[in-house]
């Protein structure tokens, strides 16, 4: 008997370890290199970089991504191809192909939407030759603000609007080190107990409105659960304006371009094509324009205007205008009533083809000033005769300008006079419009250069009044096209990013990686911001423009400190990137970009009642970003709960036995010492 116990339990005991015994043993060769708790931690949860999915809200509702609830979300994971009837929620591992079909099938399927734990999203430059289009935004991006009727009109052919959607879980996009993190656990799948385990992703993408209940901009904002999107936008005269007389003004022409994208994840907006290359394009016209001779004797002035908040309801163009009305610190040396014309740099990144830079020239309306800007592009078109550049009229039987901060001057004064220059006539040729694979290899620079050298030279045109093409101050005009291709570098890859000579060496930057997104302001908005509150770019194209538009009075320099001058048209310029910054005079400001409808008293902000009168806050969303916690993925292996009670029963079957076999072995021994 004694001996038939014994063997049940050496059995029993076989079969726990042979149970546990293979993890132990894929484990080995790792668990020899872990040397404290923390390496035991990094080993057993790996941590996913990344960009999210975040919850945005305005006064009708919410979009975008969040967890459910207020904890985090573990889901085992799953391929997309290998989905067939769920059971409980999984984590999908969605390729950047398959996005489009598969939000579109969340929204339309809540049977299918209620399995969806979480979306892990693999994506690369890969997938820009096998898609033929993917933008998540809408077919007539922001058509509520359109100054024309038809808002039917399919601008972005590759539109999806899948960003525009509500989504209650989390969605993040793996960078290529998290790409290689979820296939490297996911390869040693194999390799484990394949029955007995699951590899999942942990979410902690938990938001502050979500916690709170506050599901729309006005309650959020009352709870203080969320920020208004908005940022800075940066205006610079050439040369600068003596806002101390306002004898002899002379006519503006206003140079306008974007500085801010959206996607469907918040810090991967690049928006190469759309509108960063606009922005590079006005920034290498400004600094071939800075070495030009004879600026002040030039009869009209040049203005430029670098906008942030257009994603989101023009908030940068429609705040500008707003200011202007109220005359205030933020525009001094502007009025409404100087600007003449304005000329918009838009999408310019993908104008070659065949060899010939082509740029379209949307007009705002027919008029005297419009048909003189146009006359200006053509003659600095022939003045470039030997760059292969053409500027072509848009088709007429458009229904208006494209989408573009125009829209915004138009509604407030439908007699603006103005041209927007795209790379494109009918529809977007951008096939990536506001999406995360809008980045550098979307463009080509030689475009961003010719368009930069259009513009140089027509601004030159409008403002001197001469359309003589040999004239020798024209044909002096020349950009720099090592100075675009370093700005595109800088304003759209990781590497260098924002760490560039060229950006550090007018600002410390927080930030390598540019994010190209909106952001939230914070604090209270200023002409003269805390710093601190004030985006990287937003402060480098400050300095940038500070600089390039500037004169030296008798060509002596001061040395700022604290970041103040003594001369009250003088400015401080790379106070960030040297111990001491210079003093230059310069016409440079900061104007706050956040919603007309929006008002900041004691810390706090709150919407004002709609305006009969401004027609844009009518139809304004009002949008704002929830606030959260530093959000975090990770990936581990986890034990099924069966083995896990199968390995506790198991044990307890052994435990028993145990002591049953310990009972009957004490009670054999007992007798047998009696008979001795």
């Amino acid at each position: 008997m004694a001996m038939g116990l014994l063997r049940l339990v050496a059995i029993a005991l076989a079969l726990v370890l042979v149970s546990i015994l293979p993890l132990h043993v894929s484990l080995a060769s790792e668990i020899a290199s872990i040397e404290s708790v923390p390496d035991l931690q990094k080993l057993m949860y790996v941590a996913v970089d990344g960009y999210p999915c975040v919850r945005l809200l305005n006064l009708s509702g919410e979009i975008g991504c969040s967890n459910p609830g207020i904890s985090k979300v573990v889901a085992p994971i799953i391929k997309l191809k290998d989905v067939k009837d769920l059971v409980q929620p999984h984590t999908i591992l969605v390729t950047a192909d398959e996005m489009e079909d598969f939000f579109t099938r969340v929204s339309s399927d809540l049977s299918f939407a209620s399995k969806i734990g979480g979306v892990l999203v693999q994506s690369g430059s890969n997938f820009q030759q096998k898609l033929k289009g993917f933008s998540p935004d809408k077919k007539f991006p922001q058509a509520q603000f359109s100054p024309y009727e038809n808002v039917e009109y399919k601008w972005n052919s590759a539109a999806s609007s899948i960003m525009w959607k509500n989504y209650n879980f989390p969605v993040y996009l793996l960078s290529e080190s998290g790409i290689s993190a979820v296939q490297e656990i996911l390869s040693k799948k194999k390799m484990k107990h394949g029955t007995y385990t699951s590899d999942v992703a942990e979410f902690n993408m938990v938001m502050e409105t979500t916690k709170a209940g506050t599901h729309n901009s006005e309650a959020c904002l009352q709870e203080g659960t969320c920020l208004p999107l908005g940022g800075y936008s940066v205006w610079s005269s050439l040369p600068p304006i003596s806002v101390s007389s306002s004898n002899n003004r002379k006519p503006v022409v206003l140079t306008v371009a974007s500085m801010d994208s959206a996607s469907f994840f918040r810090d991967k907006s690049f928006g190469a094509d759309s509108p960063i290359s606009g922005l590079v394009a006005l920034l290498g016209a400004v600094d071939a324009l800075s070495r030009v001779d004879g600026l002040s004797n030039l009869k009209k002035q040049l203005v430029f205007l670098v906008l942030t908040g257009e994603t989101w309801g023009y908030l940068g163009s429609r705040r500008f205008l707003h200011e202007l009305d109220l005359h205030s610190d933020a525009v001094a040396g502007l009025s409404d009533t100087s600007i003449e014309t304005v000329l918009e740099i838009g999408s310019v990144g993908k104008g070659l083809s065949g060899g010939i830079n082509t740029f379209f020239a949307h007009k705002t309306r027919v008029s005297s000033v419009t048909n003189m800007t146009l006359d200006a592009l053509k003659i600095a078109q022939d003045s470039l005769a030997s760059k292969n550049i053409k500027i072509l009229s848009a088709d007429t039987a458009n229904p208006g300008i494209p989408p573009s901060s125009l829209m915004a001057f138009m509604r407030k004064n439908p007699q603006t006079s103005a041209v927007v220059l795209e790379d494109f006539d009918t529809k977007f040729v951008n096939k990536f419009y506001h999406s995360h694979l809008d980045d550098l290899s979307n463009i080509n620079s030689s475009s961003v250069v010719a368009a930069a050298s259009v513009v140089a030279r027509t601004l030159y045109i409008l403002a001197s009044d001469n359309k003589d093409t040999s004239n020798s101050a024209l044909g002096s005009i020349h950009v720099n096209a090592s100075f675009i291709e370093e700005l595109l570098t800088c304003l759209l890859a990781c590497e260098p990013g924002l760490s560039c000579n060229l950006v550090k060496d007018y600002i410390s930057p927080t930030n390598t990686c540019p994010g190209n997104y909106a952001g939230v302001i914070l604090g209270e908005p200023s002409s003269k911001p805390y710093l601190g509150y004030v985006g990287d770019v937003s402060r480098f194209l400050w300095n940038f423009l500070a600089d390039k538009t500037s004169v030296q009075k008798g060509n002596t320099t001061s040395v700022c400190s604290k970041g103040v001058c003594s001369k009250t048209d003088e400015v401080c310029i790379k106070a960030e990137s040297n111990k001491e910054g210079t003093c230059v005079v310069s016409t440079t400001r900061y104007v706050p970009a956040y919603s007309t409808r929006l008002k900041y008293n004691d810390g706090a902000w709150t919407i004002l009642p709609q305006n009969s009168s401004d027609s844009m806050g009518m139809v304004d969303p009002v949008w704002t970003e929830s606030n959260w916690d530093t959000i975090r993925v990770h990936v581990y292996t986890v034990q099924h709960a069966a083995y896990d009670n199968a390995v506790l029963v198991a044990g307890i079957t052994v435990t028993t036995l145990a002591y049953i076999g310990i009972l009957a072995a004490k009670s054999i021994i007992t007798k047998a010492l009696k008979q001795d």
